[in-house]
């Protein structure tokens, strides 16, 4: 898909509505994880660069078309002004007289920070007169929040169809990593999907089964896959209810010659905790007592020959229980080998969602990958083929 970036646009002296994701965590009145705001540093800085005037568009918490006081984005201000290197005015309100006043008065170098979008109930309505009084403030329209972009809110989807459009920095380098890994990615192609439950990856794998060479399937997903086969899991977690599903998908994959790579051993224990006694038995040995809580080091092995064999990788979700040791083993070791693969320029790496991001983070994986997306949700529906609305709306 085409879409404008920063670089199609006049900027010079125009009020560039700058859509951006700073959703970010705080405590004690503090942003204790400044992630966000670093990741739209670049698109700040290239509009000011160019001589436009950066406005900011932005959600924060579900207020859900409502002012509520502790969900103000003006609690963000200080850490953006420091991220940015810029002078921040915080306006507090987002459309009419406030923000009008806020955009007349912004100075050339300076970044403007509208209050919380969700703060009218016209936003998650995706309302066109919302999007009018938005669209009023500026000249151009610029999507930097493809975490946000599965979303037809009005600062999204309906304020992009009323001024001139364009992909942010990253935006672009999000759409970019996954053009290059699903819609015309170098063969073979390997995705791995992991988490807790089949019913949740349902859309995916069956976008993929068509798109890659080869599946591997990690965390309590699995155990539906290995009893789906007669194998007994014991009294790990698993979606006994799926196994016809589990059985469909697997031969589907087959049909259209995608290899599904299943553990072959696997870590159990008896409990659920930090540091409880466990053992490595084969993947179907799984005493009736204790639960699969991680792949083995030979499925460790097996895959990090898939890895090997591929030059194009997609990651969404753990091998296993990686929050708590001694299961993050077979997260680590295999994110640990894509990333080795993809310093050596061996393989395009791409990974993406909440549980992916924190698992390769500890692995000391991430920064070694090609591109690790933060968007969660959007990164998933994308995976699975979506039309996202906010992307569409710069097309």
């Amino acid at each position: 898909m085409a879409w404008k970036t920063l670089d199609d646009m006049d900027l010079d002296g125009k009020v560039v509505l700058t859509r951006v994701d700073i959703n970010v965590p705080v405590e004690n009145g503090e942003v204790t994880d400044a992630t966000r705001i670093e990741r739209i540093a670049p698109t700040v800085r290239s509009i000011l660069a160019a001589g436009g005037k950066p406005v900011l568009l932005a959600h924060f918490g579900r207020p859900k078309g409502k002012v509520v006081a502790d969900m103000s984005l003006e609690i963000t201000r200080e850490t953006l002004a420091q991220v940015l290197h810029a002078n921040v005015i915080f306006a507090d309100d987002c459309i009419g007289p406030v923000a009008e006043a806020a955009v007349e008065a912004l100075e050339p170098g300076t970044v403007l920070l509208l209050e919380n979008t969700r703060f009218h109930a016209g936003e998650e309505a995706n309302d066109p007169e919302f999007a009018k009084a938005l669209a009023a403030l500026g000249d151009i329209y610029c999507n930097d929040s493809f975490s946000a972009a599965h979303r037809a809110h009005a600062s999204t989807e309906a304020l992009a169809k009323l001024l001139p459009a364009c992909a942010g920095r990253l935006m672009e380098a999000e759409l970019g990593a996954l053009e290059k890994a699903l819609a015309s990615p170098e063969h073979p192609v390997v995705a791995v999907v992991g988490g807790a439950k089949v019913s949740t990856k349902l859309e995916l794998l069956g976008n993929l089964l068509g798109r890659v060479d080869s599946i591997v399937i990690g965390g309590g997903m699995a155990n539906t896959f290995l009893a789906a086969q007669g194998i007994d899991v014991g009294k790990s977690l698993c979606e006994h209810d799926l196994a016809e599903t589990a059985r469909e998908i697997m031969a589907d994959a087959d049909a259209k010659g995608c290899t599904l790579v299943l553990p072959v051993d696997v870590v159990v224990a008896r409990e659920f905790a930090a540091g409880a006694a466990s053992e490595v038995v084969a993947a179907d040995a799984c005493p009736p007592d204790a639960m699969i809580l991680d792949a083995g080091p030979e499925s460790v092995a097996a895959v990090s020959a898939v890895f090997e064999a591929a030059k194009t990788l997609v990651w969404n979700g753990p091998l296993g229980a990686f929050e708590i040791p001694p299961f993050n083993k077979a997260t680590d070791a295999a994110a640990l080998k894509a990333a080795a693969l993809t310093k050596a320029g061996a393989l395009l790496s791409v990974a993406g969602g909440g549980d992916t991001v924190a698992a390769l983070n500890s692995s000391g994986a991430a920064g070694d990958f090609t591109y690790v997306s933060t968007a969660g949700g959007a990164f998933l529906e994308w995976l699975e083929g979506k039309t996202l609305p906010g992307v569409a709306a710069l097309g």
